[in-house]
């Protein structure tokens, strides 16, 4: 049981010293996560309110099921922003018919993430590599910052995901920009800035929104056309069954595998680096799906619409000290406290305000230093970061996603269709065979023996590239060639397309006068030779675990020792 109620290994064992730590985490996370809510449940095209109404339920199933600490769930940037451009797409028409679809789509997000977790689906996210994150969250950023542009300005301005058309309907009205709204706007972006910089436990986000509200109220700056928030429903949100249609699953179902994805994915790599940091190791990728699934299952059954983890909350978490789940029971009490008995003193926050909190939160999201890295280093990679950028500013957030995936997986496609393949030589004085290539002078290369080492698995995609580059190096020798060694360190694998490829070319090279040799292939790649017709062609005396045995074996077949054959021809078939 405790391996799925994660909750049983850690409640048995709390301590009463945890309890303050706790206490002062949860609180601390509360308190920025109301406005944030708020802010994000925005940019999700949803009334305030419902940020508020997702951190609470989902907080708790999290507490229950999850295996990490330090993560704060709740509503975020980027998946409000997925939320947006997913259910904007379909052109819903009323504002109730919006929010039940946002509704459905958490129901959907979750039970997705709790079928991957099931049927431990985990490692699928791997897919998402780094460029491809960083670019999607970069383009991302600059759209929600934009989007933002509409409550900085105070001008009326439709929200889309596409930049060109942000761009162009800010620069065509504003003209229209209220003062007193930027104002604020700006006021709000320097002073969470500065006192971040003075002091970073300073709670910057409260004291900009207390000081919003109170000059909107002594001011009077509604009265200058400032948007506030206006009116918060009291109370908490009720039960109620998710619009289970069929037709509506069918026409969300992309976004909704999106954000079961992305979210996942956000709370994955946010948990571990906070775990290394303190050196512990508790979270499991595969319950963290089911946790995650389970949150926003129930929560869209009170109201809420997709969540998952927090950077910025996570790590104020992890900073407060921390200890157990038992944070965010605190952070609920402090959410329900407020929906119960605070939202009328929210009704005079400007939108300025929680445009300058989201501005400020979603530009750390921009992530320049790894692409300056990436073109230093690796510029295919930074083409696909570039690609996904791009795609996703013009053309759409999930097609940046999946688009950046494919050219990724092309990427790996590639690479491995045509991988290292070096020439090896002794190193002089020494029992090492490294790359000609980079050791130069210093390797000694025999005219009657081919010594070369493949850096990949080998199958079907580069299984050509293999046979035609390895004909190359042995051309080259010309004359005088006697024998060829292939050093299989690097070869996890062989499929069988690889293998047939490989018989063939044995066999051939033994009719031109070639002895082929094969030396350090571990475990799994010895018994695909062995349970292929490799072996028949290769003969098992060729096997060797070194490439010094191979070397000193053709120099002299007697050499070689009971001990190294033992172990050079230890494979699956005769260990059962």
């Amino acid at each position: 049981m405790q391996k799925y109620l994660p909750f049983l290994q850690w409640l048995p064992n709390y301590r009463k010293d945890y309890l303050l730590k706790d206490l002062v985490a949860g609180l601390t996370v509360g308190v920025v996560l109301i406005p944030q809510g708020m802010a994000y449940a925005m940019i999700a095209d949803l009334p305030p309110v419902y940020g508020l109404y997702a951190s609470i339920f989902p907080l708790l199933v999290y507490a229950l099921l999850g295996t990490s600490k330090h993560l704060a769930l709740g509503p975020v940037a980027i998946d409000s922003l997925l939320v947006a451009a997913g259910l904007g797409a379909l052109k819903i028409s009323g504002v109730e018919d919006y929010i039940t679809m946002a509704i459905f789509l958490a129901f959907m997000v979750g039970a997705i993430q709790m079928l991957l977790g099931v049927f431990r689906m985990g490692f699928l996210v791997g897919f998402l590599s780094r460029p491809v994150i960083s670019g999607f969250t970069s383009a991302a950023a600059f759209i929600i910052i934009f989007n933002q542009f509409k409550h900085l300005l105070g001008i009326e301005m439709e929200q889309s995901s596409h930049f060109n058309i942000l761009f162009i309907n800010i620069f065509e009205r504003i003209s229209e920009t209220n003062w007193y709204d930027l104002a604020i706007g700006v006021l709000g972006i320097l002073m969470i800035i500065g006192l971040k910089k003075w002091n970073s436990k300073t709670p910057s986000i409260l004291l900009v929104v207390v000081l919003g509200i109170l000059a909107v109220y002594f001011l009077d700056l509604e009265s200058f056309g400032v948007e506030i928030v206006g009116k918060v429903p009291i109370g908490l949100p009720d039960f109620q069954i998710p619009d289970f249609k069929h037709e509506n699953a069918l026409s969300i179902w992309p976004i909704a595998l999106t954000l079961a994805l992305v979210g996942y994915l956000e709370a994955i790599s946010i948990g571990k680096a906070l775990e290394e940091k303190d050196g512990e190791e508790t979270i499991d990728a595969n319950q963290e799906l089911i946790a995650l699934g389970a949150s926003n299952m129930v929560g869209s059954f009170f109201r809420s619409y997709p969540v998952t983890s927090s950077f910025a909350r996570s790590a104020i978490n992890r900073e407060a000290g921390v200890k157990t789940n038992i944070s965010a029971l605190f952070t609920v009490a402090l959410i329900v406290l407020t929906l119960l008995f605070l939202t009328p003193l929210f009704y005079f926050l400007p939108k300025a305000v929680l445009a300058s909190i989201i501005m400020v939160a979603v530009f750390g999201l921009i992530d320049l230093s790894y692409t300056k890295e990436l073109f230093k280093n690796q510029k295919d990679e930074f083409v696909v970061l570039l690609a996904t950028v791009a795609i996703t500013l013009f053309i759409g957030i999930p097609q940046g996603i999946l688009i950046g995936m494919l050219f990724s997986l092309l990427l790996m496609v590639y690479r491995t269709s045509k991988p290292h393949f070096a020439v090896l030589g002794n190193v002089e004085g020494s029992d090492y065979y490294k790359n000609v290539n980079r050791f130069g002078d210093g390797v000694i290369v025999r005219n009657d023996l081919l010594i070369v080492r493949f850096d990949s698995q080998l199958y079907f995609g580069n299984a050509s590239f293999f046979k035609k580059q390895l004909l190359n190096f042995i051309k080259e020798k010309e004359c005088g060639l006697k024998g060829v060694i292939l050093n299989a360190e690097a070869i996890n694998y062989i499929d069988s397309s690889a293998a047939r490829m490989l018989t063939k070319l044995i066999a051939d090279l033994h009719v031109k006068g070639l002895t082929f040799y094969i030396s350090g292939a571990i475990g799994p790649t010895r018994d695909t030779i062995f349970t292929s017709n490799i072996i028949k062609e290769l003969q098992k005396e060729h096997l060797f675990v070194s490439t010094k045995e191979a070397v000193a074996y053709f120099d002299d077949p007697n050499c070689l020792s009971n001990i190294q054959r033992k172990v050079a021809y230890q494979n699956r078939t005769n260990c059962e």
